[in-house]
This record gives C-alpha cells, structure tokens and sequence, in this order.
C-alpha cells in the first residue's frame, strides 16, 4: 500500500471517530456502549494507520548514519 494510500485511510478513519465521538455524545445511554465498542477498534485501527505512516517516514537502517 502506498503512503498516499494511507494517509487517505488514516484521514477517513479519523474523521469516523470524531464523527463517532459526537454521535456518542448525543446517544441514548443505551447504545453508548454499543458505539464506545466501534469508537474501540476506529481508535485501534486509526493508530496502526499512524504507526504504518510513521514506519514509512524512517530511513532504513542501511541508509541511517553511524
């Protein structure tokens, strides 16, 4: 996967979860933990999204000076 392709991803994902954050603010308390489940794993993916970007950004430890 390309970083642009990921830097979309990572954009898509989070504006989810601050679309999610705000759903769940206006939520009956009875779904809450319903949405707080899908906030989870936005949160989780959206951070292994910024993991794999901030990989990308590294030189490789050929490239690294001594």
């Amino acid at each position: 996967m390309s970083i642009r392709m990921i830097a979309q991803e990572l954009y898509r994902l989070h504006q989810d979860v601050e679309r999610l954050k705000k759903e769940m603010e206006n939520s009956p308390f009875e779904m809450r933990e319903q949405i707080k489940e899908r906030l989870r794993k936005l949160t989780a993916e959206r951070d292994r999204m910024k993991g794999l970007i901030e990989g990308a950004k590294e030189l490789p430890s050929y490239r690294k000076p001594l």
